[in-house]
């Protein structure tokens, strides 16, 4: 139950008796009492009354009865203090598993998106992090997700490689670095030797259209990447499969009919040789109509109509009701234009939601995009590796009876965790430094603080022996406020499960670990007297349950042992 929505509607109905039309309580949590309104000092100049006596007879007229008390305080404020019962009661019923939403969506979520032949680096990280947490938390709720994993695996680039492997002879390839080597020195060939241009521009028509011996060597590349991605999916923790890729050549046969169906609807015109799509409302830096190219002057097509070809089949074979697309930000104008395009194509009614789940870049020590000292980017393997590595010392380092092995994977949960929650835990829209030493700490708002919180709780049911959780109760200031934090789980989530901004859940975590940590300080568990003890284990059983959860939620794995 959400306490602030059930406060909100009987005040709120007593805001409208006395002002005599409906007026938004502006019920919030507070350090004053539980939960505090100030709506009736915006109120006062309205009714031409004093906001302390409009709060005054709101809280004559509030029916709170059972469920809190309300007092007048300072200019007008109305404080409200939940009944200690009524709070206890709905923290002992607060269910195992959330309860499914009562309209559950078709939810769409595009993210990942690596290109075939070459190694994933650090900037692919957030639209993984990011678009996982969004797919676990959405399914959680109720909604139907279809992960949609937008593989590069089609284009120029294809025909330079393959040209290249056939004249090598090495028609197979063991590794993505050996891919990745491929690339690189069929890309100088193709810059330095016309000849060998020339060729692999006939390849990509051969590929393109549909050459046999050209497509099998298509496959292995894409076959020798897509193994090489899902290991680095298993390494991070993620839950991408193999049957969530959709790349780009899977739209090929898609593209003409996208043009075909825009040019029939007069949605498109010649612009310097390119067939254009103009959408209302988007200009260039000198006030000039923006394009949006959809069939380019060589008659090949870009990522408008691959992107186009795809919103439509989501929508119309997929079912998609919500639509996400976790890219980054400097994406925000091309994906405007896509769904204004679709919107006047017909192809996005008003009841399909398209959403650019934007996010920042991961800056290093020098506020730049991170790189190694040869200036190129971090490999994303690389990064986790090193994560699981720093974390594994720190295990080891400590005084433990961990054995190695166990140390070991003690590392691997705190590193990749420690990876996703600096991720996480900050607005997805601004850029974020990126510092081992602050996301590693056992202190402050960091995954492995909340791993710690939960590996302590789990402590305490150690040392418990046969003593076992009971019925709430609460009678002390540090037992309520951990209620009333718990109690705030289910909004939270609600709330982030529209906004996706996922710092709010972190930010809730970390709230409720350091409330766990004053409450365990303040109220003796294991040596509290015999129904007492029951009921502070009960709260401590509760707290681990609901970390475990949100964190789980947010991709990270626990321990019961740190």
């Amino acid at each position: 139950m959400d306490l602030e929505v059930l406060l909100s509607e009987r005040i709120g109905a007593a805001f409208a008796a006395v002002a005599g039309a409906p007026v938004d309580p502006a019920v919030r949590r507070s350090q004053h009492a539980d939960f505090q309104s100030g709506a009736a000092l915006t109120l006062a100049r309205q009714l031409g009354r004093a906001p302390r006596e409009i709060a005054s007879d709101v809280a004559v007229r509030a029916d709170l009865a059972g469920l809190a008390s309300v007092a007048v305080s300072g200019p007008g404020f109305l404080n409200l203090t939940v009944d200690d019962g009524f709070l206890a009661e709905l923290t002992n019923d607060m269910p195992a598993d959330h309860p499914p939403v009562e309209r559950p969506e078709t939810v769409v979520i595009d993210y990942s998106g690596p290109n075939v032949a070459k190694e994933m680096h650090v900037g692919h990280l957030r639209s993984i992090v990011i678009g996982d947490a969004a797919a676990r938390l959405l399914e959680w709720q109720g909604h139907l997700v279809i992960r949609q994993n937008h593989l590069g695996d089609w284009g120029t680039q294809f025909g330079m490689m393959i040209e290249h492997l056939v004249e090598l002879g090495a028609t197979d390839a063991r590794s993505l670095a050996d891919l990745t080597a491929f690339y690189q020195a069929a890309r100088v060939k193709f810059d330095t030797d016309p000849e060998f241009k020339r060729r692999s521009q006939l390849r990509v028509v051969a590929l393109q259209g549909g050459d046999e011996q050209t497509l099998e060597l298509w496959r292995r590349l894409v076959a020798v990447s897509e193994r090489y991605f899902l290991a680095v999916y298993d390494l991070l923790g993620v839950t991408l499969t193999s049957t969530d890729f959709t790349g780009e050549s899977f739209y090929n046969d898609r593209l003409q009919a996208v043009v075909d169906e825009l040019d029939a609807k007069g949605l498109l015109r010649v612009s310097e040789g390119a067939l254009c799509a103009f959408p209302a409302g988007f200009t260039g830096r000198h006030g000039e109509p923006q394009p949006l190219i959809v069939r380019k002057s060589d008659g090949g097509f870009g990522y408008a109509a691959t992107d186009l070809a795809a919103l439509r089949y989501r929508i119309r074979e997929l079912g998609a009701s919500r639509l996400l697309y976790v890219v980054g930000s400097p994406q925000r104008s091309h994906f405007q234009m896509v769904y204004a395009v679709a919107r006047e194509a017909g192809w996005l009614p008003g009841d399909v939601t398209p959403e650019h789940v934007a996010f920042g870049s991961i800056l290093g020590a020098d506020q730049k995009m991170l790189k190694t000292r040869a200036g190129d980017l971090v490999k994303l393997v690389d990064l986790l590796e090193e994560a699981v590595e720093r974390a594994t010392a720190v295990a080891l380092d400590k005084p433990s009876d961990l054995p190695p092995a166990e140390a070991a994977e003690v590392g691997r949960v705190i590193g990749i965790g420690a990876i996703k929650y600096a991720d996480l835990s900050g607005d997805r829209m601004s850029d974020y430094l990126f510092d081992w030493d602050r996301m590693l700490a056992l202190t402050g708002n960091t995954g492995p603080y909340l791993q710690y919180a939960y590996a302590r709780i789990r402590s305490i049911f150690r040392k418990a022996g046969n003593s076992a959780p009971g019925k709430i109760t609460l009678t002390e200031p540090a037992e309520r406020e951990l209620a009333l934090e718990l109690l705030t789980f289910g909004p939270v989530l609600t709330g982030v499960g529209r906004s996706l901004e996922f710092h709010r859940l972190t930010g809730y975590l970390y709230g409720l670990a350091t409330t766990f940590s004053a409450f365990y300080e303040k109220c003796p568990v294991l040596t509290a007297p015999a129904g007492i003890r029951e009921s502070r284990l009960a709260l401590c059983e509760l707290t681990g349950r609901t970390l475990r959860q949100g964190l789980d939620l947010l991709g990270i794995e626990v321990l019961d042992r740190m």
